[in-house]
Order: C-alpha cells, then sequence, then structure tokens
C-alpha cells in the first residue's frame, strides 16, 4: 500500500533523506522511529504529497505521487506533527470542508462527522470557533480530518502529542482497528514504548537513512543486538549519549 523506492530529498549540499526503500503492505501498522533531525517528518511529506522528492518514487495503493497525486491522495489520510486548523471556522465546518478537499459532501459525510466528532468527544464543540479549542481538542479533530474520507491509507507524525490518557488509548484502539480490516498505516514516534506496544514492524532512521528494519526479532538479527530492548538497540544504532558525555555535562 505504501512503496518508498530510492526515496532522497535534498536541501542544497544537505540530504535530509537519503536514498530511503521501504514497504508497508495492507494490514499492516508500521512505525518510523529516529532522533531528532533524522529525517522522519521529511519522508513522512513526501509520503503525503506535501514535499517534491529530490529524486525516487512514492507509490501509494499503487499509484504514483508525482504523477497521479490527485488520485493517491484520495486514498491517504495525513495527520501531522503540529494541530493546524484554521481559527474563524467551527470544528463542523473544518470537517466539511476537509470532506469537500475530496469531493465528499452530503448526508453521508454529515453522518460520518457527527460519528468522528461523538468518537473524540467533540460533539459540544461542533458548532463552536477553533479559536477556542485547546491543543489536544485540535489534535482530535486533525485526526477526525484525516478519517472524514475513509482512507485507505493514514500517515501520522507523533499522533499522541497532547493527547490525554484516555484519547491516547482510544487512538491506539482505532489504529489498531483500521489495520485489521485491511487498512494501512505509517506512524512516527519518539514514544519508544507506543512503537514496540503498537507497530508490527519497525524502521530505525539515523542520519537520512534506515538503520535496521522489521519485527524486533529480525532487527536484533541484522545488528547483532542478543537480546536488547528496542530502546538499547534504538541508542546503539543512533549512537546515544557516551558516559564521558554524560560525566562531562554532569561535571565529574
Amino acid at each position: 500500500m505504501i512503496q518508498l523506492t530510492d526515496l532522497t530529498k535534498r536541501y542544497g549540499k544537505f540530504t535530509a533523506v537519503d536514498g530511503i526503500n521501504l514497504q508497508v503492505p495492507r494490514g499492516e501498522l508500521f512505525g518510523l522511529l529516529g532522533p531528532n533531525g533524522a529525517g522522519k517528518t521529511t519522508t513522512l511529506r513526501m509520503i503525503a504529497g506535501i514535499l517534491r522528492p529530490s529524486s525516487g518514487s512514492v507509490l501509494v495503493c499503487g499509484t504514483d505521487m508525482r504523477k497521479s497525486a490527485l488520485q493517491a491522495k484520495a486514498r491517504l489520510g495525513y495527520i501531522p506533527d503540529r494541530p493546524f486548523v484554521y481559527d474563524k471556522l467551527t470544528g463542523g465546518e473544518f470537517l466539511r470542508f476537509t470532506a469537500a478537499l475530496y469531493g465528499q459532501e452530503g448526508p453521508a459525510v454529515e453522518r460520518r462527522m457527527d460519528e468522528l466528532l461523538e468518537l473524540f468527544d467533540l460533539t459540544p464543540w461542533k458548532h463552536e470557533l477553533t479559536e477556542s479549542y485547546s491543543h489536544g481538542m485540535r489534535q482530535k479533530l486533525i485526526i477526525s480530518g484525516a478519517l472524514v474520507h475513509r482512507p485507505d491509507v493514514i500517515v501520522v507524525d507523533e499522533p499522541m502529542v497532547g493527547l490525554d490518557p484516555r484519547s491516547a488509548r482510544l487512538l491506539k484502539d482505532l489504529f489498531r482497528s483500521f489495520v485489521d480490516r485491511g487498512g494501512t498505516i505509517l506512524m512516527s514516534t519518539h514514544t519508544l514504548e507506543v512503537a514496540e506496544v503498537m507497530c508490527d514492524r519497525i524502521a530505525i532512521v539515523y542520519r537520512g537513512k534506515i538503520a535496521a528494519q522489521g519485527t524486533m526479532a529480525e532487527m536484533r538479527q541484522q545488528t547483532a543486538s542478543g537480546e536488547l530492548s528496542l530502546e538499547d538497540l534504538f541508542l546503539k544504532l543512533t549512537g546515544g549519549l557516551r558516559e564521558r558525555q554524560l560525566d562531562s555535562v554532569l561535571g565529574l
């Protein structure tokens, strides 16, 4: 459902994403991990069609994002790392506007909107301007907007930021149900515990390249890491702080 081939993004002489190859099939929740600046968000934005790759390709449900962007985007829902909404629209108007971008309107869309607002406890705020929404409410509205057109693929960047524990659990259950019914999710997160529990497979990105990918067992085998936890494996592959650095910082 998502296929990346030699995906590369350069900014002048700096290479943010360096020849990534990745396949995420139908019915899988795939986690993308990496330190700040590793290239995760840039990769997700290229998949979503927000950024144009310097080279390489992105296929969504078999459709090339560069050649047929509208067709590819129609199958995809994108949840960014920052919940941007239009402050002078109500929650209901925002979802109606989002659905219209995908050519969807009418009673079926209105029912879908109401279902999503109810699911995320936003029904009392449907007719309130989003400028009055908290960060967590905006995040839930953005998630609803990514689901309103019933996508086959969801690309999500740091989904749990700003959510209370109940909403975070709801989102985990929602994502699992989505992939169990044949959907595909590619999720970037800094929360290793979330990735280890939720994701079927994981890729660790470092300096724009994939350092390891697969199940935990497969990544341990690839890196000869024995029974390391995901946290220890992550630090091994991304150059965690050395003891002497810690000693220096602490003045020891």
